[in-house]
Parts: C-alpha cells; sequence; structure tokens
C-alpha cells in the first residue's frame, strides 16, 4: 500500500508517520510537506533511510499535487494551519491552505482515483460549550475564529466531494493534542518549556477555560483505525475523554518542576477564546473498537520527559521563529501575577 501524508513533517503528522513506518512494515509513505515554520525534517529523521519513505517538498496549493499523489492508495491530509493566535493575527496563510490547499488535494484525489481520501479537523469547527454537554458528530457547526472556520470549510468541502462525486473521503475532527515534535507555540509544550526554565507561564484570561487532552499516540492510532475500516463520507469525532481547565495544566506542569504557583501570569484573554471543548467519541469505539491508551497525568510526564531529552530541537525551532516568541510570550503584559507557592509534595 502506498499512502500518502500531507503535512508529514509537522506535529501530529510525523507521529502518525513514524506510527505507520512502526505498525505496517508492507506500506510505503509518501510525506508531502511545504515545510513551513511548523514542517520540520528533523521529526522524520529517524526514519529518513528506511527505503519505504520518501519525502516530497511540496505546497498542498500547487496544481502539481496531482502528479505527486498519483498511484496512491491513500492520503491523509494534515496539512494546515493551526494556531488560533497566527490566525487572528493574519488569516490569508489559513484560507489558502486550509481551504484552497484541501480543495486542490480533494481535485487531485478526484482525478487520479484515490482509494480513500482522510481529511483531519478538529473540534473547533463546533464552537464553543456551555457547563454542560459534549460534542457529537452531528453537533452543528459554529466556528468562531479564523482558524476553525477554515478548518470548517475544508471539512464540508470534503463531505461535498464525498456526497456529488462519490470520492471515497472520511473526515476526522480531534481535541487537542499533546505530546512530542510539537511546535512550541502551544499551551503545553509552552508551559513545559517556560516553567523548565523558571520563565513566567502565560495564562489567558482567568485560566479556567476547558479542553478536552488527547495524547498524539492515541489520536494517530485512531486515524489510522478510520483510514482502514471506516465508513467512507462518515464524520468521526477523536477525543481523550480528558478534560482539564488551563489553569490546572499549567499548575501541574509546575508542579512537576517543583516550581511555585507565583510563575503563572494572567494574560489579556485571546478575542473569541472558547470556553470550553469536549469530545463524544463514543462512534469511532463502537464502530472501529479504538480506546485510548494513555491517560493524561502519564501522556504529561512522558511529553515533559520529551522536552528535556530534546533541548537541541527546541532551540533551533525558538531561534529560527525567535521574533515571534518575543512578542507572544516576552514581551506581553500581565494582567494579575500568579497564585503563590506550589503545595509541597
Amino acid at each position: 500500500m502506498k499512502i500518502v501524508v500531507t503535512g508529514g513533517a509537522g506535529f501530529i503528522g510525523s507521529n502518525f508517520v513514524h506510527l505507520l513506518m512502526r505498525e505496517r512494515p508492507a506500506t510505503n509513505v509518501v510525506v508531502m510537506d511545504k515545510l513551513t515554520y511548523a514542517g520540520c525534517m528533523e521529526n522524520l529523521r529517524e526514519i529518513s533511510s528506511d527505503p519505504r519513505f520518501s519525502f516530497v517538498q511540496m505546497d498542498i496549493c500547487s496544481p502539481e499535487v496531482a502528479d505527486a499523489i498519483a498511484g496512491a492508495d491513500v492520503v491523509v491530509n494534515f496539512a494546515a494551519e493551526t494556531h488560533v493566535d497566527r490566525s487572528i493575527e493574519d488569516a490569508a496563510a489559513f484560507v489558502r491552505t486550509n481551504v484552497e490547499g484541501a480543495w486542490r488535494l480533494l481535485e487531485s484525489a478526484r482525478a487520479r482515483k484515490i482509494g480513500r481520501f482522510v481529511q483531519i479537523g478538529t473540534d473547533e469547527v463546533y464552537g464553543s460549550l456551555g457547563p454542560t454537554g459534549k460534542f457529537r458528530e452531528d453537533t452543528p457547526l459554529t466556528p468562531r475564529s479564523p482558524y476553525s472556520s477554515t478548518k470548517a470549510a475544508a471539512d464540508l468541502l470534503a463531505l461535498s466531494y464525498a456526497h456529488t462525486h462519490k470520492l471515497p473521503v472520511i473526515v476526522t475532527r480531534c481535541s487537542n493534542n499533546y505530546g512530542p515534535y510539537q511546535f512550541p507555540e502551544k499551551f503545553i509544550p509552552v508551559m513545559v518549556l517556560r516553567a523548565m526554565r523558571g520563565e513566567r507561564l502565560p495564562v489567558y484570561g482567568d485560566g479556567l477555560n476547558v479542553r478536552d487532552w488527547l495524547h498524539v499516540e492515541d489520536h494517530c492510532r485512531a486515524i489510522l483505525a478510520v483510514m482502514e475500516r471506516g465508513r467512507e463520507g462518515e464524520v468521526y469525532n477523536i477525543g481523550g475523554d480528558c478534560e482539564r481547565e488551563n489553569l490546572h495544566v499549567a499548575q501541574t506542569i509546575l508542579q512537576s518542576f517543583e516550581r511555585g504557583y507565583e510563575l503563572i501570569e494572567f494574560v489579556k484573554d485571546r478575542p473569541g477564546h472558547d470556553r470550553r471543548y469536549a469530545i463524544d467519541c463514543e462512534k469511532i469505539k463502537a464502530e472501529l473498537g479504538w480506546q485510548q491508551r494513555w491517560n493524561f497525568e502519564t501522556g504529561l510526564q512522558a511529553t515533559i520527559a520529551w522536552y528535556q531529552e530534546n533541548a537541541a530541537w527546541v532551540e533551533n525551532l525558538q531561534q529560527q521563529n525567535r521574533d515571534y516568541f518575543k512578542r507572544h510570550y516576552d514581551d506581553r503584559p500581565a494582567v494579575r501575577q500568579g497564585l503563590g507557592a506550589a503545595p509541597q509534595p
């Protein structure tokens, strides 16, 4: 089997490629990636010499993408601009990659008669939840940021190709991921890296926004199950069954380093910041037999250890993007200081 993984040098994409190479020895994997700031060939270094692996540097908006995916049995599309803060600053790249890029891939898959197309989405397309309830696959889409709006558009395009053109499309929507290789602009790596250095941890608003945390390996195993056994034209939610307030996550990370809560600094909230996400993933469990293997406490400690062991990887990415990190994490004024010393273990 030949599988094309777009965005395969990014966080979730590279973890998925590693899983394929480990557990599907009869599979040839082609990674297609533009190598923007979040795509890193170092993420694939361990498998780069494997004869079953090949790499194509390409923008998914390129007309040449049709030839690049020719002969593939499956296309899995991870390629996307993903950081909400960046989409608020400038949505242009999000519209181009997430909408135009998805359309270009779908057209190419149709022209090349690809056997299966998996579109990787996000629970953010559903909007924000109140204190109760969970997102189901039939929850109406009410995206509230430029990022989530472009991802919702990509999902709808993909499903329309399934209906109109009978393209064998499946859409997945996941909750917040964490784990190895996550670019250090996202919440957990930011908290881990700054706690490691004894720096202040910027937390939006009151810190009580709730996210459903999913270890990236569990997510990748779910995608593999969907790719191999999912029903065409369907949407599958993938969640961690692990709701945590952002403030609680920051405090847990500080405790891991035996640092005080005074390092937490509450900063001006993100515009349109969704209050709570929670995924109902009973459909994928019932239909495909998938189940989370990681609990949050164990997964978080493993993630902390990974960042400690890969300091050079982190330093390289932060140096390449030093102006962005300085503007967003060093120069941002605090609204109020943290919560005092951490309790003793």
